[in-house]
């Protein structure tokens, strides 16, 4: 009987599906697993389930075992001495070369048969003589993985403004392209401060709930346009996405919130503050160039006077 768990594994905290022969795996369980990088320890995120025979799962490996206090023993030796030391040679040899790039972080894989060394780099760099050294070194294969900062908050980082886990480290597997209309879209305050998250950049959590927030937005009248209800009338000046409704200027100089399902009418598009046109306003505002205007006044009415001074 085949079995599938959802699984995370390695420094980036990856998350995927995990075949296994192994039945009763729980959640929260520390399991030894096969992905095609090697063997490496994982942290089982979900109770393993049946699989129907001949159904067709997507699978990034198989889990070996459920993981050993031997297995954890070793683990924990790995990160607090194997890879720190592992760390300290790379970034020495970086210095000596004086390579642009810093070295953020180290994986040595559980079962030793790969190092990963993540750096950050403005550009490409020729790493090829650090590679054949730490190669000597350390006698196993060795991959130089550049990343960006987002990555490296991912790797570095623990917990957001909110207080949460890291959504990159609890459940992305890929961190995507965030933009400022998804900001804006969520009716966010565009202050950099705010809206960033450990990385510096824009914070993921606008783009995996922009979808949401589009859809909700659906319906509602934007800011600026009249709507009728059964009881009031008036421009709507904001939007509650998340509740499905509007704050509208009711005819009695009121705020009031009316919900999505109350708008019985969008009247149309409130006209702008000062809308009268220019040719009604009042013969003593109209500006200089005038036909009347007095004799010592006239420069206001040449044309081209001083077209292309200060060019």
């Amino acid at each position: 009987m085949k079995y599938s768990a959802p699984v995370r594994y390695g420094n980036m905290h990856f998350v995927d599906t995990f075949l296994t022969d192994v039945e009763g795996i729980r959640s929260r369980e520390d399991v030894v697993v096969q992905t095609e990088r090697g063997v490496e320890i994982a942290v089982a995120i979900g109770n393993t389930e049946p699989v129907e025979e001949g159904a067709k799962v997507k699978s990034a490996g198989k889990i070996l075992r459920v993981a050993t206090r031997d297995d954890l023993k070793k683990l924990e030796d790995i990160i607090n001495h194997v890879q720190k030391e592992e760390f300290r040679f790379c970034q020495q040899k970086i210095a000596e070369a004086k390579l642009p790039m810093k070295l953020v972080d180290v994986e040595h894989l559980f079962g030793g048969n790969k190092i990963i060394f993540y750096f950050l780099a403005d550009g490409r760099v020729d790493f090829r003589a650090l590679v054949r050294t730490l190669a000597k070194q350390y006698r196993t294969r060795i991959e130089m993985k550049q990343i960006g900062v987002r990555d490296e908050a991912r790797l570095l980082a623990s917990y957001e403004h909110c207080g949460r886990p890291l959504c990159c480290k609890a459940f992305l597997n890929e961190v995507g392209l965030v933009t400022m209309k998804m900001a804006k879209i969520q009716k966010t305050t565009l202050d950099p401060g705010k809206i960033s998250g450990r990385c510096g950049r824009l914070m993921c959590c606008f783009r995996f709930e922009n979808d949401t927030y589009i859809e909700l937005r659906k319906g509602l009248p934007k800011p600026g346009y009249i709507v009728r209800t059964k009881e009031y009338t008036g421009p709507v000046v904001s939007l509650d996405i998340l509740n499905s409704s509007v704050t509208i200027h009711c005819e009695d100089g009121v705020y009031r919130s009316v919900a999505r399902d109350e708008i019985l009418e969008v009247l149309g598009r409130k006209p702008p503050r000062g809308g009268e046109r220019k040719k009604d306003a009042p013969e003593g505002n109209r500006k200089a160039g005038k036909k009347d205007a007095p004799g010592g006044n006239e420069k206001a009415g040449k044309k081209n006077d001083t077209s292309k001074e200060g060019g």
